[in-house]
């Protein structure tokens, strides 16, 4: 039996896991896809947020400026990049104008370093290629980019050399509450633990109900975003924010920390699971990019894409009024981490501090702490990033890093096999993708996935034909031999 099971897998439940191992608990990370950060963690806008948007009484509030300051030694020992480029909201008319400096009040409610309100000749000597309209901004100086897979993938890679069991495809169906334990049935078998944490992501309210009433329902929105090749990269060097509105903080242009340009996200309330895109949708991002960025390269363009998000809605059963939901809930040891949307990427640090600190550990007054606990990750060796001398030596030392996989990312086949016998290691071509970029340049994938499909076949000692691109029932990149006959009966 463990002693803490966590049900979802992407950032919210890596992290919470992770955090956890600093204490002497056998922990179980659950997921039912088959790659951590699969779902809202893949796609989100890598933003690390200051921390002024939301009201100082919410959680998101108490969290996002505390985890903000947290990420330069996060990333440190995980070895994740990360950039604090700025943000910028900015305005077109004194209507808007007003709304900055209430933003600018609450950032100062909520703690946050460094916010200055800049006039309209600021901005543009700052950011040259803005829309000649705008007549101000707040300025954000600890807001940054990051590469939010990266990091769910280097955190559960933490968590698990420090001692968390990884269980992937393990799809929860059931959970039965007993006296001193839950059993928590999967489509892969059955786990018991003494305590359960629901990061189960926009599905957390569903998980919730198979062992308690429900309290608390969750919306899934969906966001549609843009990705630009790296030519397009330097057209801005902070996050831009329009002014946000009841209906959201708008339509972003954003760098991001490898070098590209992002665009997104918009809102839909759709069902959970689509993250289809549509062209009416992807028309609408265009047209609002380009209020603030007139001079947007759309023939750039590399990948659009979609993501969802999970907001908590007022019902019958609650009034949660859009904010995170973390608490042991009405069932005794059963803990949610839910309605865990923007600046939830931000805010992890913190939060997952809190839930181990203020709400685990007292529900077990014994724990004891690891003295074992290792923060850093086995650092990653970036060929594309090393000096002419360094690459050198590690052609010597490996001859695979002399072979250039993906040229648009320059990612080799030694970086390719690191990552897959890594733990948590890549199963897939987009988990490969994922964790070393290869796949993710100009052609995406076009000219270098035959290579990882290989790559990945050699090294996990299976055939071709069981690779998959991604989830478990997605369908298998090969079918067979080109030009096979098959016999007629």
């Amino acid at each position: 039996m463990y002693d803490i099971a966590i049900i979802g897998a992407g950032i919210a439940g890596s992290y919470i896991a992770r955090e956890l191992t600093r204490y002497k608990l056998d922990i179980v990370l659950l997921d039912g896809e088959n790659d951590v950060g699969n779902q809202i963690t893949m796609a989100n806008s890598a933003i690390v947020h200051a921390g002024f948007d939301a009201p100082a009484y919410k959680l998101k509030g108490k969290f996002n400026a505390t985890g903000n300051l947290m990420y330069d030694k996060v990333c440190e020992d995980l070895d994740v990049p990360f950039k604090r480029c700025g943000s910028l909201v900015v305005a077109h008319d004194e209507y808007e104008m007003a709304t900055i400096h209430e933003l600018y009040q609450n950032g100062l409610k909520n703690g946050v370093p460094g916010l200055k309100i800049l006039f309209k000749e600021e901005v543009h000597a700052m950011e040259p290629n803005i829309n000649e309209d705008i007549c101000g901004a707040l300025y954000a100086p600890t807001a940054g980019i990051v590469s939010p897979f990266e990091l769910c993938v280097h955190v559960a890679e933490n968590a698990v050399d420090n001692g968390v069991t990884l269980k992937l495809n393990h799809m929860v169906t059931a959970i039965d509450k007993t006296d001193d334990h839950f059993k928590i049935t999967t489509n892969a078998g059955e786990i018991e633990a003494k305590f359960v944490i629901n990061a189960a992501g926009v599905y957390a309210d569903d998980i919730y109900e198979m062992v308690g009433e429900p309290y608390f329902q969750l919306l899934a929105r969906k966001g549609n975003y843009f990705i630009f090749d790296k030519e397009a990269g330097s057209l801005v060097n902070s996050v831009v924010f329009p002014c946000p509105s009841k209906k959201g903080k708008g339509i972003l242009v954003a760098p991001t920390v490898h070098g590209n340009l992002l665009i997104g996200p918009d809102a839909e309330p759709v069902d959970k699971g689509d993250i289809s895109t549509t062209t009416e949708r992807l028309d609408y991002i265009k047209q609002n990019a380009l209020k603030n960025c007139p001079s947007l390269p759309f023939n750039k363009i590399i990948r659009s894409y979609a993501g969802l998000r999970n907001t908590p809605i007022k019902d019958t059963f609650t009034t949660t009024d859009g904010d995170f939901i973390i608490e042991e809930s009405p069932v005794k040891g059963f803990i949610n981490v839910a309605g865990y949307e923007s600046p939830g990427l931000t805010s992890i640090p913190a939060v997952a501090h809190y839930v181990v600190e203020e709400i685990v550990k007292p529900l077990i007054p014994d724990i004891e702490e690891n003295h074992d606990y290792n923060p850093k990750v086995r650092k990653h060796l970036r060929f594309d990033e090393m000096t002419e001398e360094e690459k050198v030596e590690i052609i010597k030392q490996d001859p695979k890093y002399g072979k250039v996989i993906c040229r648009c990312e320059t990612i080799t086949e030694g970086e390719i096999i690191d990552v897959i016998h890594r733990s948590a290691g890549a199963r897939t071509v987009k988990s490969v993708k994922k964790r070393c970029r290869a796949g993710m340049g100009r052609c995406q994938g076009g000219f270098c996935s035959p290579r990882v499909v290989e790559i990945l076949a050699r090294e996990l000692n299976c055939s071709l034909d069981d690779i998959m691109y991604d989830q478990q029932d997605s369908t298998y990149i090969l079918s067979g031999h080109t030009k096979s006959v098959k016999e007629e009966a």
